[in-house]
């Protein structure tokens, strides 16, 4: 992605400050950071009740430096529709006369499950807003629960890995397709390793008029049972392996961000996260089998719609 200058971040406050409550290692701050500066506005936040909003916001403290709003697990974007109609109708009476951007954020929880019908709602009626999901595949912050984000095959606390049930049995859904289905402006999905790509697509996003929706990858070590200190080269490794493409979606045109040179299969991915270890058993090699199969042919879907060339 073009427009985004080093030196020119470096001069750029840091509008999340330390000192919040985050783990150590979590992707999804890291995200957070790289969303704000990114935007070249001024913005307003809103977030769903989750790791985010409980790690950065414990009254009577925030860590927050813009406007933020804590919503409920279910209405983030319906929150930030509220605030973006108000906001047009200051300015059109002369009480704003400065642009301001909004961004509404949930965790998959609270986007891909409890929040689906505000989202849907808010992008169907048309608001300028950009909503993004920090997609850690669980319900991390009440204690690693399934959701339709969970891959197929990973172990949580309601899809133990055991004799019974050998981790989900069902995919993940295709959230960023059905954000695409609702024909918006813009859908994307990126992954923090890649912070030229993620950040310059926070600035396409914040600069179309219009609903915009991103589905980021947000590891996270406690769930995925990985290394502290490895969620940036999870985040690579998923896109590597091609189980988390990087594309964008924009007037109905898809364009490819990112082809690996040499597409690694999922087992590269799967083997440094322990929700993932039982697949290595040899019982469970059909599982993994069709993890690999699913990927493939999501990608060959993915390359046929793109042309299956990086759009520069």
């Amino acid at each position: 992605m073009a427009g985004i200058n080093l030196k020119e971040l470096s001069k750029k406050p840091d509008l999340l400050s330390g000192g919040h409550r985050a783990c150590s290692g979590c992707a999804a701050t890291v995200v957070l950071r790289q969303i704000l500066l990114a935007a070249e506005d001024p913005v307003v936040v809103s977030c769903a009740t989750g790791c985010l909003e409980v790690a950065t916001t414990i009254y009577p403290y925030t860590a927050w430096r813009v406007p933020f709003i804590h919503n409920a697990f279910e209405n983030s974007a319906a929150t930030m529709s509220g605030v973006e109609t108000a906001y047009r109708a200051l300015k059109k009476r002369g009480k704003i006369d400065r642009e301001i951007k909004f961004i509404a954020m949930g965790g998959d929880g609270g986007t891909y499950d409890i929040g689906l019908q505000s989202l849907s709602g808010a992008m169907e009626r048309g608001h300028n807003m950009l909503y993004i999901c920090y997609n850690n595949e669980a319900y991390m912050n009440t204690g690693i629960q399934r959701s339709s984000a969970t891959p197929f095959g990973a172990a949580t606390t309601t899809t133990p890995a055991g004799k019974v049930v050998p981790g989900k049995m069902q995919f993940a859904k295709d959230l960023t397709g059905i954000m695409v289905a609702h024909r918006i402006p813009y859908v994307a999905q990126t992954a923090p390793h890649n912070y030229r790509d993620l950040m310059g697509k926070v600035r396409k996003a914040l600069s179309i008029e219009g609903p915009c929706f991103m589905n980021i990858l947000a590891p996270c070590f406690r769930g995925w049972r990985s290394k502290m200190d490895d969620s940036i080269e999870t985040s690579r490794m998923a896109v590597e392996t091609c189980f988390w493409p990087l594309f964008e979606v924009e007037n109905g045109q898809w364009k490819l961000s990112y082809k690996p040179k040499e597409k690694l299969p999922i087992t590269e991915w799967i083997k440094v996260q322990g929700r993932f270890k039982h697949l290595l058993k040899e019982e469970n090699k059909a599982m993994l089998d069709a993890i690999q199969k699913h990927v493939d042919e999501r990608w060959e879907e993915l390359l046929e719609r793109t042309s299956g060339k990086p759009s520069s």
